[in-house]
């Protein structure tokens, strides 16, 4: 046999591993559905499961705990990996204010129905499903909506107001501008070069999820919404830099946001600041009708 015959061979091999390897990366963006253990009954809460249609014949797992009719509405959103347990200390805090409470496992996550790849994207669009479950219900005599949504819940949370106008107000913690940079960014933290690893990564997944991260990053399309944002973040997040608030702050329409970078706090503890609660209260009394 020819030495052209054994090069080729030996590309194929090398192509076949570098697949498998990109594939196996590929798996990992994948995030792993964990139910929830703990419900609001644990700290004396009263609420009832729902189940709420969303895209491709899904079905989300949610907790309502309603206060009244007349009240807003806030729809609480978790992040990344996580289901509606995440929200407790939310709901704990802000179940005796004048607002019902909303909250829900995106779908691929927690007690919802499967959905291939989880993206920003569908968490927005199971936003947008939680909507139109408030709109049907008879009991909602308020269809005044606020969102609160945590790290990938908030970036959704932006890109769902920015698409709805029903979203009359958003409290973002941790959310990123750019869903690019932080992949580009876990890339790096793992120590996988961008060429050709990172790029070719990339590229499987958005040809997968059926469009480029780019186009949908929230900075991008925050300036859209007519919504009053909240823009919260810990100076010392390392899963996503405080940078991010920044750019989604300057990226907004001018008089519709605000921002609020919390020293000393991380990606999942802002919560624990002393008047955390306080200040997202009065922006959700001072926005919703």
């Amino acid at each position: 046999m020819s030495g052209s015959f054994y090069l080729s061979a030996l590309l194929i091999i090398i192509l076949l591993f570098l697949f498998l390897v990109l594939r196996l990366i590929l798996k990992s963006f994948q995030n792993k559905q964990t139910k929830h253990q703990n419900n609001p009954a644990r700290f004396g809460i009263a609420f009832e499961e729902v189940s709420i249609p969303a895209k491709n014949n899904c079905t989300l797992y949610g907790w309502l705990m309603k206060r009244d009719s007349g009240f807003p509405t806030l729809i609480l959103v978790h992040g990344w990996g996580r289901n509606v347990e995440r929200t407790l200390p939310y709901i704990r805090h802000l179940s005796d204010k004048d607002f019902n409470l909303l909250t829900f496992d995106s779908r691929h996550h927690g007690s919802s129905d499967r959905d291939d790849f989880s993206t920003m994207v569908k968490f927005a669009e199971d936003i947008s499903a939680t909507l139109d479950f408030i709109h049907r219900d008879k009991y909602f005599a308020n269809k005044s909506i606020g969102l609160v949504g945590l790290s990938i819940g908030g970036a959704a949370s932006i890109f769902a107001a920015s698409n709805d106008p029903r979203i009359s107000s958003v409290v973002t913690v941790g959310a990123f501008a750019n869903p690019l940079d932080v992949m580009k960014q876990q890339l790096k933290q793992h120590h996988m070069p961008y060429i050709p690893v990172g790029w070719g990564v990339i590229t499987l997944l958005q040809s997968r999820v059926g469009f480029k991260f780019a186009d949908v990053a929230p900075e991008k399309h925050i300036s859209h919404s007519d919504a009053d944002f909240l823009l919260i973040h810990g100076d010392k997040d390392e899963t996503i830099p405080p940078a991010h608030l920044r750019r989604l702050y300057d990226a907004s329409k001018d008089g519709n946001a605000s921002m609020w970078l919390i020293e000393n706090r991380n990606h999942s503890d802002c919560h624990l600041e002393e008047d955390f609660w306080l200040r997202i209260s009065e922006h959700f009394q001072k926005t919703l009708k």
